[in-house]
């Protein structure tokens, strides 16, 4: 008798089959992850205008630099970045392009907001706070046009 050598018909179906499933597994995770990587080019483009947030108001001879800090930093964009803005509060927007996100929740999901703290969880106050040191910056969805949270970067969710 001769031996038969390779896989029978069912065995290459279940393997098939078993390739199927994990594709099917793995591409919304996949999908999700290039989404991400991107919004992580977005918060990104923030740093730049969060050394010019933090400079205008520490070296400010003035309590009140409200007037002064919306122009602390001029809007860019890019590939994944629609705009960028800074309030007179020294909030810092970022709008993401819809269109090189692809895959998020809407239109109008893609803006993050990095929000300057003064010690503790103090926000800065634009018409006060001027000549004071900048302690950290808290990253989040901005109130308008929120990023969702599963886009963000670990170092991007609410911190």
């Amino acid at each position: 008798m001769n031996k038969q050598h390779g896989l029978t018909l069912i065995e290459l179906m279940v393997v098939i089959a078993v390739i199927g499933i994990l594709g099917a597994l793995a591409l919304p995770a996949y999908q999700d992850f290039t989404i991400r990587a991107k919004v992580a080019e977005i918060v990104l483009a923030a740093d730049g205008c969060k050394t010019a947030v933090t400079e205008m108001v520490s070296s400010s001879s003035k309590a009140d630099i409200a007037s002064d800090l919306p122009r602390a930093c001029e809007s860019q964009s890019s590939k994944y970045v629609t705009s960028v803005t800074v309030t007179a509060n020294g909030m810092i927007t970022v709008t993401g392009n819809h269109e090189a996100l692809r895959g998020s929740t809407s239109a109008s999901a893609n803006a993050i907001a990095l929000t300057p703290l003064l010690t503790g969880d103090t926000a800065l106050s634009g018409s006060t706070d001027g000549g004071k040191s900048i302690a950290g910056w808290r990253c989040g969805p901005a109130d308008s046009n929120p990023m969702p949270a599963k886009y963000l970067p670990s170092s991007c969710k609410g911190t």
